[in-house]
């Protein structure tokens, strides 16, 4: 009986080394936001400047056919009596400011849209390669946590690490 009492501290001792054994690890946490590094990146500086460029024509008709669709309407409004046909001169204008800013509109997001799903991906890539680096086992988007610790904002160093891996051209910087 009394190796029973011997063995029940040993036994209780053994219970608590196993249950510490199988406590999980203090789980390490980083924090992106991840919008904020995209938008940030070399490449969608760049990519935005591109677009601007290459809409400039359309915006530019665009405005052209607004500003005649609008003197075609002071016109109209200067003579009571205008006639039919500049009234429908008027309408077929407005379809065509209509159609061209739909146009430009559909376009524009499209190809917006495209960029940002590829920079998202390669940034995502980005996020986890410097989580496994670090050795972190999660990684949230700050847009969705209500508080860290700024000392776990990995932004920045997403951001750089984006850059680094994506360099835009000092040619191409330029535009």
């Amino acid at each position: 009986m009394s190796f029973r009492l011997a063995l029940a501290p040993f036994a209780v001792c053994s219970a608590f080394l196993a249950l510490a054994q199988t406590a999980p690890a203090q789980i390490k946490v980083g924090v992106v936001n991840l919008q904020e590094a995209v938008f940030q990146s070399a490449e969608i500086k760049k990519a935005d400047a591109d677009m601007t460029a290459k809409f400039k024509p359309r915006q530019d008709a665009l405005e052209k056919a607004t500003a005649e669709g609008n003197a075609l309407v002071a016109k109209a409004q200067a003579s009571p009596q205008a006639s039919t046909d500049l009234q429908a001169q008027i309408q077929r204008k407005q379809r065509e400011v209509q159609r061209l800013q739909d146009d430009l509109q559909a376009d524009a997001d499209r190809e917006r849209n495209d960029i940002l799903t590829a920079s998202s991906q390669k940034m995502e890539a980005i996020v986890k390669k410097l989580a496994e680096e670090r050795g972190l086992d999660l990684i949230v988007d700050s847009a969705t946590t209500l508080y860290f610790k700024p000392v776990l904002d990995l932004t920045k160093d997403a951001l750089a690490a984006y850059d680094k891996a994506y360099p835009v051209s000092a040619a191409g910087a330029a535009k």
